[in-house]
């Protein structure tokens, strides 16, 4: 039986989401986002960043970026109330424990979708660029599809590292026009993040291990056990550095500071994976979050900064 939501106010009622979703975690795609949106940055006749576009053009994408992952975030919230009702460690979500009703869900996903669909139609009507409100509707029916897989895939954290690789996708078609999609360092970063989330993702699932077997939900961890599932991660991060490695090779503005970000970002990956061997469960909450943050922002800062000097 689903608890009975209590009565808030609007203020706490955005605070009481802002905390389920956790923004912070945002962490994880808008650096490269970002990153990508430099990596096509409009120039000159000279070679130089147009910043007189570029500005208008980052603080779209960074609203494009709040709404589409508030929008992907409440839908699985709402998507997953029941299941989350029934796990211990995810019964206090807000839908889940009945702090607030599903149908205040429902209109945070109509508002955030109308914002990420109006803002995309904003780089038609600034900058002639229409693909980003052609593509609006897909984007979020894409980054909502992996709410729903684990009920019948355990691929469903390679389906959360695609929900996430697409932001810098996204990101390029919106700086940069469609044609940018046929530069191959765009789709090496796309791997890269694919792979990654999917990584850590199958370790943060470590921690429902046994609640998805009983509840006969797909994972990584429930399929293949402990073991195998950390071995699965560490393959999907060793090519994730791969992927990092190709990437500074091939796009012709990276240099010695992203080498460097790229040398500490696996040395980063790969303690995540000797801290998970030592501590066991009790890793995972500096494995998930603060490692990779890490990860993400570090490449992220120096991926910008090559490109600018």
């Amino acid at each position: 039986m689903q608890p009975v939501a209590r009565r808030t106010s609007p203020v706490d009622t955005l605070r009481l989401i802002a905390q389920d979703i956790k923004l912070a975690h945002s962490v994880f795609a808008m650096p490269f986002a970002v990153l990508a949106a430099f990596m096509v940055a409009p120039r000159d006749a000279l070679g130089r960043i147009d910043w007189a576009a570029m500005a208008g053009l980052l603080a779209l994408v960074l609203v494009c970026m709040v709404a589409a992952r508030t929008w992907a975030m409440v839908v699985n919230r709402l998507a997953d109330r029941r299941i989350d009702a029934s796990n211990p460690r995810t019964q206090g979500r807000v839908f889940a424990s009945g702090a607030l009703p599903p149908i205040t869900g429902w209109l945070t996903l109509a508002a955030c979708a109308v914002l990420f669909v109006a803002s995309c139609a904003l780089f038609g009507a600034f900058f002639g660029n229409w693909w980003p409100a052609i593509l609006a509707a897909p984007v979020l029916a894409w980054i909502a599809f992996y709410s729903f897989t684990k009920r019948f895939t355990w691929w469903c954290h390679v389906f959360l590292g695609g929900a996430l690789a697409a932001s810098p996708l996204a990101t390029a078609i919106a700086v940069g026009g469609i044609e940018t999609l046929a530069e191959p360092g765009l789709w090496l970063l796309a791997a890269m993040v694919l792979l990654w989330v999917a990584g850590f993702d199958a370790i943060y699932a470590l921690q429902d291990l046994d609640f998805d077997r009983q509840a006969g939900l797909r994972s990584i961890p429930a399929r293949f056990g402990w073991r195998r599932a950390n071995a699965l991660s560490r393959l999907m991060h060793g090519g994730a550095a791969g992927c990092l490695i190709a990437l500074l090779l091939l796009w012709p503005t990276f240099g010695l500071i992203f080498g460097v970000g790229v040398l500490v970002a696996i040395g980063l990956l790969a303690y995540e994976h000797v801290l998970l061997a030592r501590r066991g469960a009790a890793g995972i909450p500096m494995a998930f979050f603060t490692i990779n943050g890490m990860v993400s922002v570090l490449l992220g800062v120096t991926g910008v900064v090559d490109v600018l000097l």
